[in-house]
Protein backbone atom coordinates (compact mmCIF):
# COMPACT_ATOMS: atom_id res chain seq x y z
CA UNK A 1 0.00 0.00 0.00
CA UNK A 2 3.24 1.95 0.51
CA UNK A 3 4.16 4.52 -2.45
CA UNK A 4 7.82 3.86 -1.99
CA UNK A 5 10.43 1.33 -0.95
CA UNK A 6 14.47 1.57 -1.19
CA UNK A 7 16.33 3.09 -4.03
CA UNK A 8 18.73 0.92 -5.50
CA UNK A 9 22.65 0.59 -4.79
CA UNK A 10 24.88 1.89 -7.52
CA UNK A 11 26.28 -1.11 -7.89
CA UNK A 12 23.29 -2.61 -8.85
CA UNK A 13 21.94 0.07 -11.60
CA UNK A 14 25.26 -0.50 -13.60
CA UNK A 15 25.10 -4.44 -13.55
CA UNK A 16 21.09 -4.10 -14.61
CA UNK A 17 21.58 -0.85 -16.89
CA UNK A 18 18.27 0.39 -15.98
CA UNK A 19 17.57 3.29 -13.86
CA UNK A 20 16.14 3.16 -10.45
CA UNK A 21 12.17 1.85 -10.57
CA UNK A 22 11.98 0.18 -14.40
CA UNK A 23 12.94 -3.28 -12.86
CA UNK A 24 10.65 -2.88 -9.85
CA UNK A 25 13.21 -1.61 -7.47
CA UNK A 26 11.46 1.59 -6.76
CA UNK A 27 13.64 4.98 -6.11
CA UNK A 28 14.00 6.27 -2.46
CA UNK A 29 10.60 7.60 -0.72
CA UNK A 30 11.56 11.22 -1.78
CA UNK A 31 10.14 10.64 -5.32
CA UNK A 32 6.59 10.81 -4.59
CA UNK A 33 3.90 10.32 -1.88
CA UNK A 34 4.58 8.02 0.95
CA UNK A 35 1.37 6.10 2.51
CA UNK A 36 1.05 4.13 6.12
CA UNK A 37 -0.12 0.27 5.65
CA UNK A 38 -3.31 1.41 6.73
CA UNK A 39 -4.01 3.97 4.41
CA UNK A 40 -4.58 6.74 6.93
CA UNK A 41 -2.32 9.28 6.26
CA UNK A 42 0.53 9.84 3.64
CA UNK A 43 3.59 12.36 3.30
CA UNK A 44 5.39 14.14 0.60
CA UNK A 45 7.90 17.22 -0.07
CA UNK A 46 5.81 19.71 -1.93
CA UNK A 47 6.67 23.30 -2.57
CA UNK A 48 8.74 24.62 -5.51
CA UNK A 49 12.32 25.18 -6.57
CA UNK A 50 14.30 25.32 -3.36
CA UNK A 51 11.28 26.32 -1.31
CA UNK A 52 10.45 22.56 -0.28
CA UNK A 53 8.77 21.94 3.16
CA UNK A 54 6.70 18.64 4.36
CA UNK A 55 2.97 18.06 3.72
CA UNK A 56 1.02 15.48 5.56
CA UNK A 57 -2.33 14.18 3.82
CA UNK A 58 -4.92 12.51 5.51
CA UNK A 59 -6.71 9.77 3.31
CA UNK A 60 -9.41 8.32 5.53
CA UNK A 61 -11.44 11.15 6.29
CA UNK A 62 -14.81 12.26 4.20
CA UNK A 63 -12.38 14.10 1.92
CA UNK A 64 -8.85 14.42 1.42
CA UNK A 65 -6.93 17.19 3.22
CA UNK A 66 -3.07 18.41 2.86
CA UNK A 67 -1.14 19.90 5.96
CA UNK A 68 2.06 22.03 5.15
CA UNK A 69 4.91 21.02 7.85
CA UNK A 70 6.88 23.71 6.93
CA UNK A 71 10.23 24.84 8.79
CA UNK A 72 12.17 28.22 9.47
CA UNK A 73 14.76 26.41 6.68
CA UNK A 74 13.47 25.15 3.84
CA UNK A 75 13.85 20.89 3.05
CA UNK A 76 16.70 19.88 0.66
CA UNK A 77 15.56 18.14 -2.62
CA UNK A 78 17.16 14.55 -0.54
CA UNK A 79 14.81 14.79 2.00
CA UNK A 80 13.11 11.34 3.02
CA UNK A 81 9.67 11.68 4.51
CA UNK A 82 7.78 8.95 6.34
CA UNK A 83 4.54 9.27 7.88
CA UNK A 84 2.92 7.47 10.98
CA UNK A 85 -0.11 5.85 11.99
CA UNK A 86 -0.01 8.84 14.96
CA UNK A 87 -0.09 11.25 12.06
CA UNK A 88 3.58 12.74 12.46
CA UNK A 89 5.88 12.90 9.68
CA UNK A 90 9.44 11.50 10.23
CA UNK A 91 12.08 13.24 8.57
CA UNK A 92 15.27 12.15 7.40
CA UNK A 93 18.03 14.38 6.03
CA UNK A 94 21.52 13.77 5.84
CA UNK A 95 23.86 16.23 7.15
CA UNK A 96 27.42 17.04 5.64
CA UNK A 97 27.67 13.88 3.41
CA UNK A 98 27.78 11.52 6.21
CA UNK A 99 25.50 11.77 9.39
CA UNK A 100 22.06 10.94 9.01
CA UNK A 101 19.38 13.25 11.19
CA UNK A 102 15.78 12.12 12.15
CA UNK A 103 12.91 14.46 13.28
CA UNK A 104 9.19 14.01 13.78
CA UNK A 105 7.21 16.51 12.53
CA UNK A 106 3.44 17.57 13.96
CA UNK A 107 1.21 20.29 13.82
CA UNK A 108 1.28 22.65 16.45
CA UNK A 109 -1.46 26.07 16.60
CA UNK A 110 -0.36 28.13 13.47
CA UNK A 111 3.11 26.59 12.93
CA UNK A 112 5.30 23.26 13.00
CA UNK A 113 6.15 21.32 15.77
CA UNK A 114 10.06 19.14 15.53
CA UNK A 115 10.99 16.52 17.64
CA UNK A 116 14.58 15.93 17.48
CA UNK A 117 15.58 11.63 17.21
CA UNK A 118 19.24 11.87 17.17
CA UNK A 119 21.42 10.87 14.19
CA UNK A 120 23.05 7.63 12.36
CA UNK A 121 26.26 7.80 10.86
CA UNK A 122 26.64 6.51 6.95
CA UNK A 123 30.45 7.99 6.52
CA UNK A 124 32.64 7.31 2.94
CA UNK A 125 30.55 5.23 0.59
CA UNK A 126 27.90 4.22 2.70
CA UNK A 127 24.36 5.38 2.05
CA UNK A 128 21.43 5.41 4.32
CA UNK A 129 17.18 5.28 2.79
CA UNK A 130 14.15 4.79 4.47
CA UNK A 131 11.87 1.39 4.58
CA UNK A 132 8.38 1.49 3.85
CA UNK A 133 6.25 2.17 6.66
CA UNK A 134 5.68 -1.01 9.29
CA UNK A 135 2.58 -2.74 9.57
CA UNK A 136 1.34 -0.66 12.34
CA UNK A 137 2.93 2.67 11.47
CA UNK A 138 3.90 3.27 14.99
CA UNK A 139 7.85 3.04 14.63
CA UNK A 140 10.26 3.68 11.62
CA UNK A 141 13.25 1.64 9.93
CA UNK A 142 16.23 2.76 7.64
CA UNK A 143 18.96 0.50 6.01
CA UNK A 144 22.47 1.92 5.82
CA UNK A 145 23.80 0.30 3.11
CA UNK A 146 28.08 -0.32 3.04
CA UNK A 147 30.03 -1.83 0.73
CA UNK A 148 29.80 -5.30 2.14
CA UNK A 149 27.08 -5.60 4.97
CA UNK A 150 24.37 -3.86 5.19
CA UNK A 151 22.61 -2.02 8.81
CA UNK A 152 19.05 -1.77 9.74
CA UNK A 153 18.48 0.64 12.12
CA UNK A 154 15.31 1.54 14.48
CA UNK A 155 15.35 5.25 13.72
CA UNK A 156 11.63 6.34 15.30
CA UNK A 157 9.73 4.32 18.16
CA UNK A 158 12.25 3.38 20.01
CA UNK A 159 13.22 4.26 23.87
CA UNK A 160 16.54 6.27 22.90
CA UNK A 161 17.05 7.14 19.60
CA UNK A 162 17.98 5.41 16.49
CA UNK A 163 19.06 1.60 17.49
CA UNK A 164 20.96 -0.50 15.43
CA UNK A 165 19.01 -3.85 15.48
CA UNK A 166 20.22 -5.81 12.39
CA UNK A 167 23.32 -6.31 10.50
CA UNK A 168 23.04 -8.46 7.42
CA UNK A 169 26.20 -9.29 5.58
CA UNK A 170 26.06 -7.66 1.34
CA UNK A 171 24.57 -4.91 -0.06
CA UNK A 172 20.62 -5.10 0.20
CA UNK A 173 18.13 -3.17 -1.59
CA UNK A 174 13.91 -3.73 -1.46
CA UNK A 175 12.35 -3.97 1.89
CA UNK A 176 8.40 -5.32 1.96
CA UNK A 177 7.09 -6.25 4.96
CA UNK A 178 6.18 -10.08 5.07
CA UNK A 179 3.55 -10.15 8.45
CA UNK A 180 1.21 -7.96 9.93
CA UNK A 181 2.99 -7.86 12.95
CA UNK A 182 6.37 -6.01 11.85
CA UNK A 183 8.52 -8.94 12.79
CA UNK A 184 9.49 -10.10 9.40
CA UNK A 185 11.09 -8.02 6.55
CA UNK A 186 11.75 -9.13 3.38
CA UNK A 187 15.07 -7.48 1.61
CA UNK A 188 16.99 -7.85 -1.61
CA UNK A 189 20.53 -8.96 -1.32
CA UNK A 190 23.61 -9.07 -3.43
CA UNK A 191 26.49 -11.34 -1.70
CA UNK A 192 30.62 -11.13 -3.03
CA UNK A 193 29.26 -10.06 -6.94
CA UNK A 194 26.68 -12.93 -6.69
CA UNK A 195 23.09 -12.72 -7.68
CA UNK A 196 20.09 -10.95 -6.20
CA UNK A 197 18.32 -12.75 -3.79
CA UNK A 198 15.34 -12.14 -1.70
CA UNK A 199 16.10 -13.10 2.02
CA UNK A 200 13.74 -12.62 5.08
CA UNK A 201 15.57 -10.84 8.48
CA UNK A 202 13.60 -11.88 11.75
CA UNK A 203 13.61 -8.83 13.72
CA UNK A 204 12.70 -10.82 17.20
CA UNK A 205 16.04 -12.90 16.23
CA UNK A 206 18.39 -10.26 16.55
CA UNK A 207 18.23 -10.10 12.74
CA UNK A 208 18.35 -13.30 11.68
CA UNK A 209 18.51 -13.93 7.65
CA UNK A 210 17.27 -16.90 5.87
CA UNK A 211 16.63 -17.28 2.42
CA UNK A 212 13.45 -16.18 1.07
CA UNK A 213 13.25 -16.81 -3.30
CA UNK A 214 15.42 -19.07 -4.43
CA UNK A 215 14.55 -19.17 -8.16
CA UNK A 216 17.39 -20.92 -9.63
CA UNK A 217 20.84 -20.84 -8.29
CA UNK A 218 21.98 -18.09 -11.18
CA UNK A 219 19.06 -15.65 -11.23
CA UNK A 220 17.86 -12.41 -9.78
CA UNK A 221 15.16 -12.92 -7.50
CA UNK A 222 13.51 -9.87 -6.05
CA UNK A 223 10.48 -9.58 -3.79
CA UNK A 224 8.51 -6.57 -5.12
CA UNK A 225 5.42 -6.62 -2.80
CA UNK A 226 3.75 -9.15 -0.32
CA UNK A 227 0.27 -9.46 1.37
CA UNK A 228 0.39 -10.87 4.65
CA UNK A 229 -3.69 -12.09 4.46
CA UNK A 230 -3.40 -13.91 1.21
CA UNK A 231 0.66 -14.72 1.37
CA UNK A 232 0.31 -13.47 -2.27
CA UNK A 233 4.32 -12.20 -3.50
CA UNK A 234 4.78 -10.25 -6.43
CA UNK A 235 8.26 -10.99 -8.18
CA UNK A 236 10.75 -10.27 -10.46
CA UNK A 237 13.06 -12.21 -11.75
CA UNK A 238 15.00 -13.34 -14.96
CA UNK A 239 15.26 -17.14 -14.08
CA UNK A 240 12.89 -17.85 -16.71
CA UNK A 241 14.22 -15.80 -19.38
CA UNK A 242 18.19 -15.17 -18.58
CA UNK A 243 19.06 -11.41 -18.62
CA UNK A 244 15.65 -10.28 -18.97
CA UNK A 245 13.83 -9.34 -15.77
CA UNK A 246 10.26 -11.18 -15.67
CA UNK A 247 7.30 -10.01 -13.11
CA UNK A 248 5.92 -13.48 -11.52
CA UNK A 249 3.80 -14.36 -8.82
CA UNK A 250 3.82 -16.82 -5.76
CA UNK A 251 2.45 -17.72 -2.54
CA UNK A 252 4.34 -17.58 0.88
CA UNK A 253 5.00 -21.18 1.74
CA UNK A 254 3.59 -22.86 -1.15
CA UNK A 255 4.95 -26.22 -3.14
CA UNK A 256 3.53 -24.35 -5.92
CA UNK A 257 5.31 -23.06 -8.56
CA UNK A 258 6.35 -19.38 -9.52
CA UNK A 259 4.43 -18.05 -12.61
CA UNK A 260 5.49 -15.81 -15.16
CA UNK A 261 2.38 -14.38 -16.75
CA UNK A 262 2.98 -13.13 -20.23
CA UNK A 263 -0.39 -10.34 -19.57
CA UNK A 264 2.49 -8.68 -17.61
CA UNK A 265 4.95 -8.32 -19.73
CA UNK A 266 4.36 -5.34 -22.50
CA UNK A 267 6.27 -3.96 -25.13
CA UNK A 268 8.46 -1.12 -24.56
CA UNK A 269 7.01 -0.37 -21.75
CA UNK A 270 7.59 -1.08 -17.67
CA UNK A 271 5.47 -2.54 -15.48
CA UNK A 272 6.08 -2.27 -11.74
CA UNK A 273 3.10 -3.22 -8.86
CA UNK A 274 2.37 -0.74 -6.31
CA UNK A 275 -0.18 -2.13 -4.22
CA UNK A 276 -2.11 -5.37 -3.90
CA UNK A 277 -5.63 -5.64 -2.44
CA UNK A 278 -5.53 -6.65 1.80
CA UNK A 279 -8.03 -8.57 3.21
CA UNK A 280 -8.09 -11.54 1.17
CA UNK A 281 -7.61 -14.11 3.55
CA UNK A 282 -6.08 -17.69 1.87
CA UNK A 283 -6.96 -16.79 -1.57
CA UNK A 284 -4.05 -14.98 -3.22
CA UNK A 285 -5.80 -15.86 -6.73
CA UNK A 286 -8.64 -13.06 -6.28
CA UNK A 287 -6.23 -10.30 -4.76
CA UNK A 288 -6.41 -6.83 -7.26
CA UNK A 289 -2.71 -5.71 -7.99
CA UNK A 290 -2.22 -2.54 -9.20
CA UNK A 291 0.59 -1.62 -11.49
CA UNK A 292 2.31 1.44 -12.77
CA UNK A 293 2.93 1.49 -16.60
CA UNK A 294 5.71 3.69 -18.10
CA UNK A 295 6.49 3.78 -21.75
CA UNK A 296 7.70 6.66 -23.79
CA UNK A 297 4.01 8.02 -24.30
CA UNK A 298 3.49 8.28 -20.30
CA UNK A 299 2.24 6.35 -17.44
CA UNK A 300 -0.94 4.62 -16.74
CA UNK A 301 -2.34 2.19 -14.11
CA UNK A 302 -3.02 -1.61 -14.82
CA UNK A 303 -5.01 -3.72 -12.85
CA UNK A 304 -4.48 -7.28 -12.42
CA UNK A 305 -5.79 -10.63 -10.27
CA UNK A 306 -3.58 -13.96 -10.69
CA UNK A 307 -6.33 -15.58 -11.48
CA UNK A 308 -6.71 -13.49 -14.85
CA UNK A 309 -5.12 -14.11 -18.20
CA UNK A 310 -5.32 -10.44 -18.95
CA UNK A 311 -4.63 -7.10 -17.80
CA UNK A 312 -6.66 -4.13 -17.28
CA UNK A 313 -5.69 -0.50 -18.35
CA UNK A 314 -7.10 2.60 -16.37
CA UNK A 315 -6.21 6.23 -17.36
CA UNK A 316 -4.40 7.66 -14.27
CA UNK A 317 -6.02 11.07 -13.26
CA UNK A 318 -4.20 14.53 -14.38
CA UNK A 319 -1.48 15.29 -11.08
CA UNK A 320 -1.22 11.30 -10.43
CA UNK A 321 1.77 10.92 -7.95
CA UNK A 322 2.65 8.15 -10.27
CA UNK A 323 3.29 4.85 -8.58
CA UNK A 324 1.04 5.96 -5.45
CA UNK A 325 -2.02 4.42 -4.24
CA UNK A 326 -3.67 2.03 -2.41
CA UNK A 327 -6.49 -0.83 -2.48
CA UNK A 328 -9.52 -1.03 -0.21
CA UNK A 329 -10.43 -4.71 1.07
CA UNK A 330 -13.44 -4.00 -0.82
CA UNK A 331 -11.63 -3.91 -4.55
CA UNK A 332 -11.67 -0.06 -4.43
CA UNK A 333 -7.94 1.51 -5.76
CA UNK A 334 -7.79 4.94 -4.71
CA UNK A 335 -5.18 6.80 -6.49
CA UNK A 336 -3.50 10.27 -5.07
CA UNK A 337 -3.04 13.42 -7.23
CA UNK A 338 -2.18 17.00 -6.96
CA UNK A 339 -2.24 19.63 -8.98
CA UNK A 340 -2.84 23.86 -9.32
CA UNK A 341 -6.81 23.49 -8.81
CA UNK A 342 -6.51 20.28 -6.47
CA UNK A 343 -3.54 20.24 -4.32
CA UNK A 344 -5.04 16.81 -2.20
CA UNK A 345 -6.95 14.73 -4.14
CA UNK A 346 -7.87 11.10 -4.10
CA UNK A 347 -9.34 9.57 -7.06
CA UNK A 348 -11.47 6.32 -6.35
CA UNK A 349 -11.64 4.23 -9.16
CA UNK A 350 -13.36 0.79 -8.78
CA UNK A 351 -11.82 -1.98 -10.92
CA UNK A 352 -12.99 -3.62 -13.95
CA UNK A 353 -14.50 -7.09 -13.81
CA UNK A 354 -12.32 -9.56 -14.37
CA UNK A 355 -13.06 -12.77 -16.35
CA UNK A 356 -13.64 -16.05 -14.58
CA UNK A 357 -10.06 -17.81 -14.10
CA UNK A 358 -9.52 -21.01 -16.43
CA UNK A 359 -9.47 -23.92 -15.46
CA UNK A 360 -6.55 -25.82 -13.73
CA UNK A 361 -5.23 -21.88 -13.36
CA UNK A 362 -2.98 -22.69 -10.36
CA UNK A 363 -0.71 -25.65 -11.27
CA UNK A 364 -0.44 -28.54 -9.47
CA UNK A 365 2.80 -29.10 -7.53
CA UNK A 366 6.25 -30.65 -8.83
CA UNK A 367 4.72 -29.31 -12.13
CA UNK A 368 6.87 -27.02 -14.78
CA UNK A 369 5.36 -23.51 -15.26
CA UNK A 370 5.51 -21.76 -18.66
CA UNK A 371 4.30 -18.01 -18.87
CA UNK A 372 0.98 -18.69 -18.13
CA UNK A 373 1.57 -21.94 -15.64
CA UNK A 374 1.06 -24.28 -18.66
CA UNK A 375 2.69 -27.71 -18.54
CA UNK A 376 5.87 -28.27 -20.70
CA UNK A 377 8.48 -25.84 -19.61
CA UNK A 378 11.72 -27.28 -17.79
CA UNK A 379 12.57 -25.16 -15.24
CA UNK A 380 10.08 -25.18 -12.08
CA UNK A 381 9.94 -21.80 -10.38
CA UNK A 382 9.28 -21.67 -6.82
CA UNK A 383 9.73 -19.42 -3.91
CA UNK A 384 11.36 -20.89 -0.85
CA UNK A 385 8.68 -22.92 1.48
CA UNK A 386 7.18 -20.99 4.84
CA UNK A 387 9.16 -23.14 6.72
CA UNK A 388 12.37 -22.49 5.30
CA UNK A 389 11.71 -18.54 5.64
CA UNK A 390 10.72 -18.63 9.14
CA UNK A 391 7.31 -17.15 9.68
CA UNK A 392 6.79 -19.42 12.22
CA UNK A 393 6.66 -18.98 16.00
CA UNK A 394 5.09 -15.56 15.24
CA UNK A 395 3.60 -13.66 18.19
CA UNK A 396 -0.26 -13.32 17.69
CA UNK A 397 -0.76 -9.57 16.36
CA UNK A 398 -2.25 -6.99 19.15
Amino acid sequence: MTACAIETTAEDDDRDGEHPGRDGRPAACTAGLTITANGAYAARLAGVGDALYAERWTLDGPEPYAVPLPLDQPEEPGTQLLPLADGRVLVARRVDGRRNTFSLLYPTGPGTGELRLGAVEAPGSEHLVLLPPPPDGSCAYALCVGPETSTLWLVAGGAFGPEQVAEVPGRCSGGVWLDRTGRMLALDRRQAGGPVKAVAVDLERGGEVTPLLQIAEDSDDRLLLADPDSGLLLIRSDAPSPGHDRLGWGVLGSLLPVRFPECLRLDDAAVTPFAVQPGQVLMPETCAVALRIDAAGGSWVGTWQPAARRMGHLAAPAGWLAGAGLWTPEGVLRLPYATAGAPCGLMDVEAPPEPSPEPAAVAPAGTAAGPEGAAGEPRVCRPVPLQQAPLTDRKPAG
